[in-house]
């Protein structure tokens, strides 16, 4: 980069001069709005600028750029269909179907920082439109006969999992040896080559996709989360289950369980995730989610299009990607606006939920989720020493009828990050997770998953890409205030309201473009980034007269 009196420029590796603009929110600088740049372009710039061990990464991420770019080419020939379908659907229905309507639509917004995240190496356009959520498919599951003494398991799912799309629920083998697993239909050609495990012919249990793919509906509170044999968000970001994963996921829920049976003042809840099996495979396993009773509405939604909007707004095509001649804009493209950005006039799910639940206050709605939200996630990190990976795709707001405040769902704990010395002072147990990170005594460590989760995606790319960022920093002001000058609400406090600047993750790098060798064990807790404190400038602007 280059800068004089007259601005901040950016040389490409062309040669060519791009002008930069201050950025928003996440972003120092972003290209000015009269500048495009090619992909090739950005691409050649990545080569230029890289160590010749990376070079494999920036090849791998311009074939994830290109993946994204087809992704939005696909979604934008079916939009229109796709939300007169879930509008219809939203409108006939009042159970569990609503739900994974809202899952659908998340999936028409972007992810906040993620640029190519509509990219799922290994997909066919026809995998993505049977498959992926955007496109609100329905479709059968396979299941694999797996010899009974491979497996590990917890619960029965005959048992715990009363409401599936089929009355027999959970199929069981007719021979005792063996155990039924269900499989998803991308990841039969991997299951189906293993030795010793049979595919069966006939498929069972409809199941409709939610917003993690991977993760799919098959009853109005029932999830499955089944192995995928693809990548999002990066290259490394393998959509399979690690077996272990499910054991520590199930450890970490009991924890916070534990958590909140100390604090009934909190208004969270927790899905159950207590029964899963695998069979020591990553695309061998699964895991089952129990929802609790109500309206579902995931966080990742809000700033989707509205349910009770059957025909897209034109404004909804002018946020849509420029894909002609590999031209790159310089916001991520999305169906709600890029976070600290004015929304436009669609109708979003948050006005929707807001109409029929707030008597259409927007601001007391985001204030109330922001509250809830940060009063959670700050007594985990003061008293307990824990930090949520509870980003906007795994939570949801539950509404249980008129005039109530909506509770808080977390689910999917796997990324749990712990102190053995905090929990111990607490007086809680020490979980046994098999993975050694998610425990810490580096209070920063906990302090970087607090920023980069709980405050960037949970609550300010929310926040601000509905206008109203100015409620975060009163609302995590509020949340720290609880603990007074407690040590670790002061190191909080330091990392986020009072910081210079605030830490960011390389997902980016982490996830396609460095080489394995130079990224962290964990590529979701891969930090080296900052940007502006959007809290202090909010922070200063209100205590402004």
């Amino acid at each position: 980069m280059t800068h004089d009196k007259d601005g901040v420029r950016l040389v490409l590796a062309s040669g060519r001069t791009v002008r930069l603009v201050p950025g928003s929110l996440y972003q120092d600088f972003v290209c000015a709005p009269e500048e495009w740049l090619t992909l090739a372009e950005v691409l050649g710039t990545l080569a230029e600028v890289a160590v010749p061990g990376d070079s494999e990464g920036v090849t791998a991420f311009g074939e994830e750029c290109r993946a994204a770019l087809r992704g939005h080419e696909w979604l934008d020939t079916r939009r229109d269909e796709v939300l007169t379908r879930l509008a219809r659907l939203w409108a006939d229905h009042w159970d569990g179907e609503r739900n994974v309507v809202y899952e659908s639509l998340a999936a028409f917004a972007e992810h906040p920082v993620y640029p190519t995240s509509r990219a799922r190496l290994g997909l066919t356009e026809a995998d993505a439109v049977a498959f992926a959520p955007e496109f609100a498919p329905r479709f059968r599951l396979r299941w694999a006969s797996v010899p009974r003494e491979r497996v590990t398991s917890a619960g029965d799912p005959r048992e715990r999992l009363p409401e599936t799309s089929e009355p027999d629920q959970w199929p069981e083998s007719s021979d005792p040896a063996y155990v039924l697993f269900p499989v998803h239909p991308l990841t039969v050609p991997v299951v189906g080559g293993m030795p010793g495990v049979t595919v069966l012919d006939e498929p069972y249990l409809t199941a409709r996709p939610t917003l993690s793919m991977r993760t799919v509906q098959v009853g109005p509170r029932t999830h499955l989360k089944l192995p995928l044999p693809i990548s999002t968000l990066g290259a490394r970001n393998r959509r399979s289950i690690k077996p272990g994963t499910l054991a520590d996921s199930a450890r970490a829920e009991l924890l916070l369980r534990e958590v909140l049976r100390r604090e009934p003042d909190l208004d969270v809840v927790l899905a159950d995730e207590q029964t899963y099996a695998h069979a020591g495979h990553e695309h061998l396993g699964w895991m089952a989610r129990r929802l609790p009773a109500g309206e579902i509405v995931p966080v990742a939604a809000l700033l989707a299009p509205s349910p009770a909007t059957p025909v897209p707004s034109p404004e909804l095509a002018v946020l849509s990607p420029v894909i002609d001649h590999g031209l790159v804009p310089r916001h991520s493209p999305a169906v709600g606006p890029a976070p600290g950005r004015a929304q436009p006039s669609v109708p979003r799910v948050l006005d929707h939920v807001a109409a029929r639940h707030t008597g259409g206050d927007v601001a007391g709605l985001l204030a109330g989720y922001l509250r809830v939200l940060f009063a959670w996630n700050v007594r985990l990190f003061v008293t307990y020493g824990v930090a949520l990976e509870a980003h906007q795709q795994n939570l949801a707001l539950v509404f249980t009828g008129p005039g109530t405040p909506p509770r808080l769902l977390v689910k999917d704990n796997d990324g749990m990050l712990a102190s053995p010395d905090r929990l111990r002072a607490a007086g809680l147990a020490v979980p046994g997770f098999t993975d050694p990170r998610m425990l810490t005594e580096d209070p920063h460590a906990l302090a970087d998953v607090f920023v980069t989760i709980t405050l960037h995606l949970a609550a300010a790319a929310v926040a601000f890409g509905a206008g109203h960022g100015e409620l975060v920093a009163d609302a995590l002001e509020k949340a720290l205030a609880e603990h007074g000058g407690h040590p670790m609400a002061r190191l909080l406090r330091a990392r986020t309201l009072d910081a210079a600047r605030l830490v960011g993750k390389s997902m980016v790098t982490a996830g396609t473009l460095a080489d394995r060798g130079r990224v962290a064990a964990d590529v979701n807790k891969h930090y080296g980034t900052s940007g502006p404190n959007y809290l202090r400038h909010h922070h200063r602007r209100k205590a402004t007269p």
